[in-house]
Formats: structure tokens, sequence, C-alpha cells
């Protein structure tokens, strides 16, 4: 009984163990089935990872040009060096020649080299001179690829709206960082078979190609850029001010031809300060403290800094008159030297003296500020604060680059008569330079917001092409509106406060700003000038400010002359063309005088009815700006640079 108990239970025993081997087939047999149907691909790669090492190659970043194809970032050819570990024989002396060959701390390099990974980059961005140096001592591990460096072809120009690259090769500032997605492009590799010891065990390579970035067009000019700069370089150091910004744009559409800060920087050399007194002491500047002065420097005050506009501003406050319907441009006014409203007194900038009795036409050409803060008073804050609205005040302007401010003003519930009084000549809000060109442009523009840009198409390497666009334009003014103020502002530059920015035979309409800066009392002031040409049908608007210059302070004394030179040189490259009567006089065609002696050249420029502004010792030109062959008007400045001896 006992003995056919055992084996039943040893039956039992056998077959629970031939169940358990059956599953476990089944379940081997489903699982494989399961990788080889489903992830053969995977394992494969995962294989194919673990047999090969892969050492990056860098793509090409996509240029960046002006409007007219210049390139203001490209590219250059450098090498990158790396080690595998496990193939160095001798690390203390691969570390030391590495150091030497490559300038770097040799305990940095060791650690490098000493690492139990598959490859280390010791160093990119070499030199391809160097790199041929470490290629020749065919040091065992050491490996030298191609890299590329981002350069900017002319140095400072542009500086802030342009932008940098880190070493990582990704933007850090202006349109490099706002279009970093399609300029970077995709990482290649070379490919090389190893054991599971890392050792390299065939000569084959497979490589794959990084596909480059796109090229981005830009809506600047480098002609009118360069203009920008050096008038605005000139003006500053004229009135030994604190700095200056200067941008140019086309009315009708938003393009940005230029948009210049002073002072600025050497985008080939973002991380040296140009500050002299901040360099002077760099040394003892802590981390944070270093950092914050790059970060003064890197800024872009056209768009991230505010301001009171000031005078300028009476261009928005005329808008929102004309168009409420409150004034007609023949609507009189008495000024007395002062107005009065919410029991404040608040004087005209002429004050003690007064403009008496005027149009409002002529309230605009002497810019008088009781004329404006009645015309504010008239329409009330609920009529009056849309408009700052309507204008884009509130918001930003939607630029394509980043770090952009935005306006501080009162909330509408907050403004009472005193504060309404002050708006309306500019005064008690701020606002960035290019939110206040971004109104002026609506004005004068048919009455159209638009968005300023800088952004144009994208360019792939196949040649596709993919144009840009920038928001819609909506009307925000009728066309008879800013029709009065185009004929308005052009009678301001012909007869009022801004006459200095006159030029016989071109139509130009503009408004002058004095802005005194915060606190009040500390006799700092900002001087500003906005201009637009030609008056009838404005292709192109300027507007400048020079923050804190010294002794004469007022923009039309500061600013118009400064507007003036700098439209006299940019008008004709921006096809904006004089009267009839006064084109073949006032027209000269720039000589070639590169290369030629001195003398000889500065006698052929002024007999082409040319002044000449020389730089630098020698005897010969080494360089010209404008260039060769530019259409600019008789009198204009060329500037030539002599090569050293």
């Amino acid at each position: 009984m006992w003995q056919e108990k055992t084996n039943i239970w040893m039956q039992r025993r056998v077959l629970l163990l031939f169940a358990c081997f059956v599953v476990t087939a089944v379940g081997l047999l489903c699982r494989i089935g399961y990788l080889q149907l489903f992830r053969a691909a995977w394992l494969q790669e995962m294989a194919y990872e673990q047999q090969t090492r892969d050492r990056l190659l860098t793509p090409l970043r996509g240029d960046i040009t002006d409007r007219n194809g210049v390139p203001i970032a490209d590219n250059r050819s450098v090498c990158a060096v790396s080690v595998i570990p496990v193939q160095v024989k001798e690390k203390e002396e691969t570390a030391q020649f590495l150091s030497q060959m490559l300038e770097l701390d040799y305990e940095t390099v060791l650690e490098k080299v000493r690492q139990k990974v598959a490859l280390v980059r010791i160093e990119s961005k070499v030199e391809p001179e160097v790199a041929q140096r470490i290629r020749e001592a065919d040091l065992p591990g050491v490996v030298v690829d191609e890299d590329v460096k981002r350069v900017y072809p002319c140095g400072s120009l542009a500086a802030q709206v342009i932008g940098f690259v880190g070493k990582d090769n990704q933007g850090i500032l202006g349109l490099e960082a706002k279009y970093n997605d399609v300029l970077t492009g995709e990482q290649g590799k070379i490919l090389t078979e190893t054991d599971s010891r890392g050792l390299t065990v065939s000569d084959e390579v497979v490589r794959i190609a990084p596909q480059n970035g796109q090229t981005l067009r830009t809506s600047l000019d480098v002609t009118v850029q360069q203009y920008a700069e050096q008038t605005l370089k000139k003006a500053v150091e004229a009135k030994n001010a604190k700095g200056g910004t200067l941008i140019v744009l086309n009315p009708q559409n938003g393009e940005i031809y230029a948009m210049a800060n002073e002072p600025t920087f050497d985008l080939n050399d973002p991380f040296t300060v140009t500050d002299p007194e901040v360099a002077a002491q760099w040394e003892s500047l802590s981390a944070e403290e270093q950092m914050e002065a790059l970060n003064q420097m890197w800024r872009n005050d056209a768009i991230s800094d505010t301001y009171e506009p000031g005078s300028t501003f009476k261009i928005i406050t005329s808008c929102a008159g004309l168009s409420s319907g409150v004034i007609t441009p023949e609507s009189q006014f008495f000024c007395n030297g002062s107005y009065t409203t919410g029991g404040r007194t608040i004087k005209c900038w002429r004050y003690p003296r007064s403009h008496g009795s005027q149009s409002f036409v002529e309230g605009v050409q002497n810019s008088c500020n009781p004329v404006f803060m009645a015309v504010a008073e008239r329409m009330g804050v609920d009529v009056f604060y849309p408009y700052l609205e309507k204008f884009g005040l509130l918001e930003k302007t939607g630029i394509d680059l980043a770090g952009e401010a935005v306006g501080i003003l009162h909330k509408q519930e907050d403004m009472g008569p005193v504060e309404l009084a002050t708006y309306s000549f500019g005064q008690g809000f701020q606002i960035t330079p290019l939110q206040l060109l971004r109104a002026a442009a609506a004005a004068v523009n048919g009455g159209y917001l638009v968005t300023p840009h800088l952004g144009l198409s994208l360019e792939s390497a196949d040649g596709t092409v993919t144009e840009l666009t920038h928001g819609e334009k909506t009307q925000i003014l009728s066309a008879e509106v800013s029709e009065q103020m185009r004929t308005i502002l052009e009678s301001v530059v012909a007869e009022g406060t801004g006459n200095k920015a006159a030029i016989e035979g071109y139509r130009i309409g503009g408004k002058t700003a004095t802005s005194e800066k915060l606190p009040r009392k500390s006799g700092k002031y900002i001087a500003s000038f906005l201009a637009f040409a030609p008056a009838d049908e404005p292709t192109m608007m300027a507007l400048l400010l020079i923050d804190e210059p010294e002794g004469t302070y007022y923009g039309g004394s500061v600013a118009g002359p400064v507007m003036n030179e700098f439209l006299q040189a940019v008008l004709p490259v921006l096809g904006v063309e004089q009267e009839e009567t006064y084109q073949a006089e006032t027209k000269v065609t720039v000589p070639n005088v590169t290369g030629v002696y001195f003398l000889e050249g500065k006698k052929i420029l002024e007999e082409s009815g040319l002044t000449v502004e020389v730089s630098g010792e020698g005897e010969e030109i080494a360089s010209q700006f404008p260039r060769a062959g530019e259409v600019v008007n008789r009198g204009q400045k060329v500037q030539i640079t002599l090569k050293e001896k």
C-alpha cells in the first residue's frame, strides 16, 4: 500500500516537473519569437552600439547674411582633439604633450586621459596648424577630427543684434539664440568597430555626414548699419555721452535696416569687456560681478531698456486727438508758459517765455507742452488711454529677438488729470525705443501697426527657400489722419524745432525730444530725434537717442545735426530720391582710392566733391568707406584708413 502511494507521488512529481519544463520552453520560444519578430532591429542597434565607438562631427552652422547676401556670421574650418583612454599607452607623457600643444592645464588634461570612458574630448576649435602637429606626433589613442568655428566677418557690427555662440556651438544672444534651432543643423558621426575592451578591431570606419544648418537672410543692410554705428559712435564721443541707440526700419512693413548700440563689443571676442574702467579692475571682480558686466555689455538697449520718450511721444497724442475729433490741424491754442490741471501747474519747456496764440500745427512745430496737455484734457482718460493700447504700447513689439522689455505704464483706472497731462508730452511712463518707433511708423504709414522684424527667409542646403512671416498689419488709424500727420511732421523739420535735420532736396518729416531722466533734477537727459523720408510716402524711419550728453542736451541741438549727417549718408543707399531739381548737382559716385597713395587719393576724392576723414598712419590707403561705386550726396565724408608702415 505504502509502495503504491510512493509511486503515485513520484509520478505526480515527474508530471509537475515536465509541465514546468514545457511552460518554460514555450515561454522561451515565445520570447525568442517576440525578440526576432518585434525587437530585432533594436537588438541589432544595441549590439552595434556596443561594438562601435562614435566620434561626433559638428555640422556647419547656418550662415547669417544681410538683405543683400553679405555674410555677417559664417564658419571657418578648425579641428577637435579627443582621446580614447584605453588606447593611450603613456598617459602622463600624452597629457603633458597635449597640455603644451593646446595651452591647457596639465592636471585637467591628465584627469581626462585617465577616465574610463570610450572617448573624451580634450579641446574643440583647435587651429589647423596646431592640429596638424598633433597628428604628426602619432600618439596612440589621440584622434583629431574636423570641427567648425563660428566667425563674424564684420567684427562688432550689429553685435547685440546678431549675437554669438558658445563652445558648444549653441546661440547665446540675439539672432544666434532666436533662430538657434534652424541654424544649428544635426551632428554627424565617425563610427569605428571595437572589441569588448574598447580596442579597435578594424581600420574601416563609417562616416555619417552632419546635416548643416539653414542660412538666415535678414533685413539688415550692412552699409546702413556701418553708417549708423559710425555716426552714433562719433556723436557719443563728441558729447562725452554715456551711450546711444540708433534704429532704422521700413515703416511700411517693419523690416529693420539697422539697429546700433554704443558702446558695443567684438563678436569674435565677446567675453572681453570693452569698458576701460571695468577692464582695469576685472581680476578683482567676483564671478557674479564679471557676469553682470558682460550682460550689461551684451544688452541691446534698443529693445531691452525703457525710457521716458519725451516730445517724440507727441506724435501719438496728435494722432489720438485728430482721430478722436477733439482737434483739427487748424484748432487754436494759447500758451502762457504753463498749464494748470488737477491743481498742479506744469511748465512749458520755454518757460518763463511763452508761445502765445498758435494753431495746433504750430504747436507741434514749437513742441509746446501746454498744447498737448489741452488736447489730452479734451479727450479725457477714457478716450486717450485706449490709443496707448492701439499703438502697441502696452505689449511687446514681437520682434524676433530675445530679451525684449515691455513698457511701464499706469493702469487706466490709476490715471488722474496730472498723469494724463504728463503722458500727453511723453513723461510719467517708460517704453522701449522700438515700441516708440513702431507706434510712430503707424502714424505715418497709412495707419497700420506693423511688427518690427529682422528675419526675412531661410535657405536649406538643397537651396529650398522659406519666406518668414511676422504678424499681420492692423489698421489703427484712418489714412486721412496718417496723411495729416505726415504733413504736420514734415513742417516740423522744414519750419519747426527739427530744422537741423533738413536736407535740401529731400522731403523729411520728424520730431525732436529732450527727456529728463529719473530722478528729476539730476541733470541727466536723453536727447533724441525721430525722422522719416520721403515725407509723402515714407520708406525709412530712424530713431536716434544720445544718453546723458554733456553740455547742451536739447534734442534739436544735439540729435538734430547728427540725424542730418546720418540721413545724408543713408538716404541714397536706401533708394530715397531727391527732388529732380537737386539730383544732378548733389549726387556723386564714390571713386576707388584703395591702394592709392594718400595725397593722390585725397585729391581724387576732393575733386569729386567729397570730404575726407583719415585714420591710421602710412602713405598708402588700405581701405575706404563708403565703398567705391556707391552713390552718395555731394559733400559726403569718406573715411579712409592708411596702411601701417
